[in-house]
């Protein structure tokens, strides 16, 4: 990106910092009263949901200039590297392809000149069949017992998107096999999953791009330790898969060959849901619940890929977050799903958008020239009401805000999710138009309202649906980092402490001090004395 089309150097960005002066005194309710065909004008239809935004504190004349903004900022030229495998993570000089993993097999989509569908077809092959096996007890541990457990072993984007979706599509598993995670490295998860399971029936699937994790690999070598004192190399090369590309690592582990599963460094982890780094997720729900995963996140693409941009719900709700963080000075966001399927919503949305886009450098390695991304955090509706919806209403600092709603029940209780979808439209309602009345009784029942939220509404939580609203956020983190012009495919800011974490292992557990660094000298001293010996 050349500086003249460096966002905050743009004359969409000038001008979209005027518009924010000109709406700064004009409330939701007034946008409303003025335009009595808002909602139409600001809501967009994309595949299996809707994006109602008409209760942001913007008007057409801002939407106009956010779309110049994103013209301006090269946003269309970028969409096309991506789909065309162009190496767009400059920093590591790698496609960001992750668009392949849920394409079907039949339509080619090449990185340097090379078709990668064969490639992925083939693993997805390899996971139907696991799962297929898994399905009719034909996969069965060292014992010839069918299994009935599996363990995923990771962590972060190993971790994450696999955790939430079991969680979000938990109606869709199947009765066997139970499915467990583990991804912290002080013991507690393993150990407690370990008193859950049984050697002879239990498969564990290791994810680690790498398979130098190290919180995967000491999770992994205690249950290796685990499986040899009950059933030897037999229990480790049946029941231990791993999804990584170090080939010599999985051969010292015991891994069989059969058991391995390809990723690729143009899929980064916190994108790598669609891959084998999600066969636990296929194992849960079976292989065709997995397909339809598959299928709505491609529904998106090609959504996100050949739409207008004014009409692109992944474009305009990246807009819409552009204009409350750089212009409406939000510096955090708030995801809400009515749905207790997505309670792990917001961790996954940690991840994807923070590590993505929580960067001062531009890709260019200059400093950059305006906010990045804000702080991302969530719960589920009514626990969220409960519990931090005080600061929404009255709070100081401007939040932005996503409500998540199914119309349908996914428990068959279609009364008790009625009464969800009223709390939800009440909240939005509330922070629309508040009722600064109240504060004539007393101040502190005062509602401000104008406070800024988007809806996104669909039929149903389903695979497909849930597929959608995966690679929406995706793309939607995505042009934003392309409007803030920095690298949404690295992740270099975690590497400085998992090296010196390696270094310190040694001082914790058993240093003199004399070279213990001195800003965490008087901590470190005191951890070991409290260590039990």
């Amino acid at each position: 990106m050349s500086n003249v089309d460096y966002a905050p150097r743009t004359a969409a960005w000038r001008a979209l910092g005027e518009r924010a002066g000109a709406l700064s005194d004009v409330t939701i309710e007034a946008l409303f009263e003025a335009d009595p065909e808002r909602f139409g004008a600001f809501s967009v239809d994309g595949p299996g949901l809707l994006l109602d935004f008409s209760r942001q504190r913007l008007d057409r004349r801002a939407v106009s200039l956010l779309l110049e903004l994103a013209a301006q900022t090269g946003v269309a030229e970028r969409i096309g590297q991506m789909f065309g495998g162009e190496p767009i993570n400059n920093t590591e000089d790698r496609a960001a392809l992750h668009v392949a993993l849920r394409r079907p097999a039949d339509r080619p989509l090449a990185v340097a000149g090379t078709d990668v569908m064969p490639l992925v077809e083939t693993e997805r092959e390899k996971m139907r069949s696991l799962a297929e096996a898994l399905e009719s007890g034909a996969l069965r541990g060292y014992t010839g017992e069918p299994i009935t457990d599996v363990v995923n072993i990771g962590i972060g984007g190993s971790d994450l998107g696999a955790v939430m979706a079991v969680k979000a599509l938990g109606e869709y598993r199947n009765p066997v096999p139970g499915i467990h995670f583990v991804s912290n490295i002080d013991g507690v998860e393993l150990s407690q999953v370990l008193e859950r399971v049984a050697p002879a029936t239990t498969l564990f699937v290791i994810c680690s791009k790498s398979f130098t994790t190290l919180e995967t690999l000491t999770n992994a070598r205690e249950v290796r330790a685990w499986l040899l004192a009950h059933g030897g190399d037999a229990a480790i090369a049946s029941q231990c898969v791993a999804v990584s590309t170090n080939h010599e690592a999985m051969d010292e582990f015991g891994i069989a060959a059969e058991r391995r599963f390809a990723i690729w460094d143009w899929v980064g982890g916190r994108f790598s849901l669609w891959s084998a780094v999600g066969l636990a997720l296929a194992l849960a729900i079976g292989w065709r619940n997995f397909e339809a995963l598959l299928a709505g996140g491609h529904a998106m693409d090609e959504h996100f890929r050949h739409s207008p941009f004014e009409r692109n719900v992944p474009v305009m709700l990246a807009l819409i977050g552009i204009w409350n963080r750089n212009f409406l000075g939000a510096g955090s966001h708030a995801v809400l799903p009515y749905d207790d399927h997505l309670s792990r919503l917001p961790a996954f949305l940690q991840q994807l958008e923070m590590e993505s886009n929580g960067k001062s450098v531009r890709r260019n390695g200059k400093p950059v020239e305006c906010r990045t991304c804000p702080v991302v955090w969530g719960e589920s509706g009514s626990n969220a009401q409960h519990s931090f919806y005080q600061l929404l209403h009255q709070g100081i600092d401007p939040i932005s805000i996503d409500f998540l709603l199914p119309a349908a029940s996914g428990v068959d209780r279609q009364a008790q999710q009625d009464l969800a979808a009223a709390n939800c439209l009440a909240q939005t309602l509330a922070l629309a138009v508040g009722d600064p009345q109240a504060a004539t009784d007393s101040p502190h029942r005062g509602y401000p309202g104008s406070r800024p939220s988007s809806l996104l509404l669909f039929e149903r939580l389903d695979p497909a649906t849930l597929g959608q609203l995966i690679a929406l956020y995706e793309h939607k983190t995505f042009v934003q980092g392309v409007i803030w012009d920095v690298n949404s495919f690295d992740q270099w800011g975690v590497e400085l402490g998992k090296r010196l974490a390696s270094g310190l292992t040694k001082a914790v557990s058993g240093g003199n001090g004399r070279d213990d660094p001195q800003p965490i000298a008087g901590a470190l001293d005191r951890l070991r004395a409290a260590r039990p010996r």
